[in-house]
């Protein structure tokens, strides 16, 4: 349910920024509706990506369950304070939207490498890829209700107030009561996210973090039989024992001093060093193009012809058609891709999803954009589609999911969480690259049809090109990476370990 929050907060702004645009950027006399600047959207990715930096490291330092509720508390205080603002004009309404999407993206930030490391410490080697990805999964299905959500408010918005579209009227396209659409869309969120406060604070720490890092065997083992529901009995910790029917896997993991290398040290650069760079290195290339893809999905569907362009359409049913589309590309392409990942994770393996991931990712991408004249004819518009559905498809099952998981599996227990937050870091700073950058890129080359307050950029057939190049740097940073299919946690990380049957 952190996930499934996640996913809708991160991805809520997308459906409502032509609509935020409308209402505050309004230009008398402009032949097209106003525009949102750049900044705004990029603000939750740069809360965000300090949440995984900060709250990575504060997990390996005060545990993960203790640090996991903050996490939540600040996301559910930071959705509800998006919706509300500080006055009327634009500068004030945006510059609250602006800083509690910071804050709001900072919790979520938070969420990333706690889910993960948590997740991966209670699973045993054989299902661990499967559990990882499940949580992920729901991304997915946040988007998917976001986009749900979103379209029956505007529904009901639009039912009650009756507007004409902006070429008609281009005051009276925006009702004044679609302001509360947007503030309704963002504080949603909140809902979910409290909803799973009382059951993250019940969680017990991990096993692992309190034997391998907080060394108390005693606690690790009561902590273990509160999980499993069968009293451990306390040998020479750490010792996971399970019971044979719920997990068929027993490790004995033993600390010595040798695996006591400090963070950033020589001894860990030579042994994880080039493990960091490719966990860092595709996550950032993945989420440069993902987050370029979900973030403008509306600029890209009135280029292909999918929506009206925004001059035929009033606010709120703009709002609409933009969820009503996002929702599809969500339930044909997103949510299977991430399942597909879950079911197949522990069979194929890590490297060779993410490998063929972000193959498929450049193959659709510049299948796209060499011959995008022609799917920009009407005739095409359902093979665009088709091929743009197949981009997200193969992001989900593949890269989207495998970056998430690889950092939680191959680094020692101590150092787990913040490198995991690292990784996820490296991911944002793509994500603020992709956010800005293909705002400006994907503008036309002619300046007068640019958007307003936008200089001319390289189009968007030469912008998707870009994305695919990208896509492909991705894929040969992949091969960094190494397979930690049915290997334990201990082996992967190099941690002193004996198995047995």
């Amino acid at each position: 349910m952190g996930f499934f929050t996640d996913a809708y907060d991160l991805f809520c702004i997308s459906l409502v920024t032509k609509l935020l645009g409308r209402i505050y950027y309004h230009v008398d006399g402009s032949p097209k509706p106003g525009s949102l600047p750049p900044n705004i959207s990029a603000a939750v990715f740069m809360g965000s990506l300090a949440g995984q930096l900060f709250f990575g490291w504060l997990g390996d330092k005060m545990g993960r369950k203790r640090v996991y509720g903050m996490t939540l508390g600040i996301m559910v205080v930071a959705s509800i304070a998006s919706g509300l603002s500080f006055g009327h004009t634009p500068g004030t309404v945006m510059g609250t939207l602006c800083f509690f999407r910071f804050w709001l993206g900072f919790g979520i930030g938070g969420d990333y490498p706690l889910s993960a490391t948590i997740m991966s410490e209670y699973s045993n080697k054989k299902t661990r890829g499967a559990f990882i990805a499940a949580v992920f999964a729901m991304q997915g299905f946040g988007i998917l209700s976001g986009g749900v959500f979103a379209m029956a408010v505007s529904s009901i918005f639009e039912f009650v107030y009756k507007a004409p579209p902006y070429e008609v009227d281009a005051l009276g396209s925006t009702v004044p009561q679609a302001d509360y659409v947007w503030r309704i869309i963002l504080m949603f969120g909140a809902i979910p996210a409290a909803m799973t406060f009382y059951s993250r604070s019940k969680m017990p720490e991990t096993a692992r973090y309190t034997a391998l890092v907080a060394k108390d065997a005693k606690k690790a083992s009561a902590e273990m039989s509160k999980v499993l529901h069968h009293e451990i009995e306390i040998t020479p910790w750490p010792q996971i024992l399970v019971e044979p029917e719920i997990i068929v896997e027993q490790e004995i993991v033993e600390t010595e001093t040798g695996n006591s290398f400090g963070l950033f040290s020589l001894q860990f650069l030579s042994r994880h060093g080039l493990h960091l760079l490719g966990t860092t290195s595709t996550w950032f290339f993945l989420d440069i193009a993902f987050y370029s893809q979900n973030l403008f999905q509306k600029d890209i569907y009135s280029a292909v012809g999918w929506i009206d362009k925004p001059r035929k359409m009033n606010a709120i049913e703009e709002v609409y058609f933009i969820a009503r589309l996002q929702t599809f590309i969500a339930l044909c392409s997103t949510v299977p891709g991430y399942w597909f990942t879950v079911a197949l994770i522990d069979r194929i393996g890590r490297f060779w999803i993410q490998l063929v991931g972000f193959f498929m990712m450049t193959v659709f991408m510049l299948g796209l954009a060499i011959p995008y004249h022609h799917w920009t004819q009407p005739e095409n518009e359902i093979g665009f589609l088709v091929m743009y559905s197949l981009t997200f498809f193969f992001a989900n099952f593949g890269p989207n999911s495998t970056t998430f998981i690889l950092p939680a599996e191959i680094f020692p227990s101590r150092f787990r969480s913040i490198f995991h937050g690292i990784s996820a870091a490296a991911g944002k700073a793509g994500a603020i690259i992709g956010a800005f950058g293909f705002l400006y890129l994907a503008q036309d080359k002619d300046p007068k049809k640019a958007d307003p307050g936008y200089p001319a950029g390289i189009g968007l057939k030469n912008a998707l090109i870009v994305l695919g190049f990208v896509n492909f740097l991705g894929m040969l940073c992949t091969l960094l990476v190494p397979e930690s299919k049915g290997k334990s946690l201990e082996e992967m990380s190099g941690e002193k370990q004996e198995e047995t049957a």
